[in-house]
Parts: C-alpha cells; structure tokens; sequence
C-alpha cells in the first residue's frame, strides 16, 4: 500500500513538473514568436523582429520542440518501458534548451547593450516593446530550464535509488 502511494506521489509530481515546463516553454515561444516592432532611427524606418536573429530563431524552434516533447511525454502510460528513453531524452531537451535561452541571451545583451569594439549600438531605445517582449520570452526560457532541471535531476534520483534497491 504504501509502494503503492510512493508511485502514485511520484507520478503526480512529475506530472506536474512537466505541465509547468509546458507551459514555460509554450509561453517563451508564443512570446518569442509575437515580438516585433516598427520604429524610426536617424530618418530611417526599420523594422525588429524574431526572425532577423538566427539566435531568436534557434531559440524559438527549442522551445516549440520542447513544448510539443512535454506534451507527448504527459500521454505516456507510467507502466510503459520507454520512461528509460524519456530520462535520457529529459537530458538532451535540457541541453537544447539550455543552449536556445545561452545563444538568445547573448544577442539580447548586445541588442541592449550594443559592442563599442564592432561599433554596434544597442538597439533597444528605439524598439523599447520589442526588448520587453523579448526578455519576458527569455524569462519564461529560462524558467522552463530550470523545470527540466528539476525533471532531471528527480529522474536520475529515482532512477538511481530504484537501481539499488
């Protein structure tokens, strides 16, 4: 009975954890993907959006990967012998999205900051809802980093502490 109850808690809050990375990784995309702005510099129009920035792609793409990974991994039966495949697959979606939130923080940070040594200047001035809308899209990025975090490290746990019992 209480192997029984250990299980059943056990399901409920990976379950759990894996609807908070869906969500997470759902909202950076959603956010991510919506974020564009129009604005004047010096006379001229332009335009920012996502996809000018392979790295906002490339973060943008994880992210939808992850989110349609969470959503399929809730479908599996816990009896099912591919929970063996899902921890080592929590590993590789942990790296990918580890790597999409690294490369969009870094073009963030020269979009607001800019790079005195290439003669880049910070663009975020001009486009002031755009950097919002990303940086809430890396907020949210970040966040379901450290679900999957959390998702790996109670995995090898309890993998772990089943292997030596």
């Amino acid at each position: 009975m209480k192997l029984m109850t250990m299980a059943r808690t056990k399901r409920v809050f990976t379950l759990l954890l894996r609807v908070l990375a869906l969500g997470a990784t759902f909202a950076a995309a959603v956010v991510m993907a919506t974020s564009h702005e129009k604005a004047n510099m010096f006379g001229v129009r332009f335009e920012a959006k996502f996809s000018h920035t392979p790295a906002f792609k490339y973060f943008l793409i994880a992210n939808v990967v992850g989110s349609v990974y969470s959503f399929l991994v809730l479908f599996l039966p816990a009896e099912n012998l591919l929970w063996r495949l899902v921890s080592a697959l929590d590993v590789v979606m942990t790296l990918v999205l580890t790597s999409g939130v690294s490369a969009a923080l870094a073009i963030a940070y020269v979009g607001k900051k800019g790079n005195s040594h290439a003669g880049w200047l910070p663009i975020c001035g001009p486009v002031e809802n755009y950097c919002h809308h990303v940086g809430g899209a890396l907020a949210s990025g970040f966040i379901g980093v450290l679900i999957y975090m959390i998702l790996l490290l109670y995995s090898i746990q309890t993998n772990l502490k089943t292997q030596l019992v």
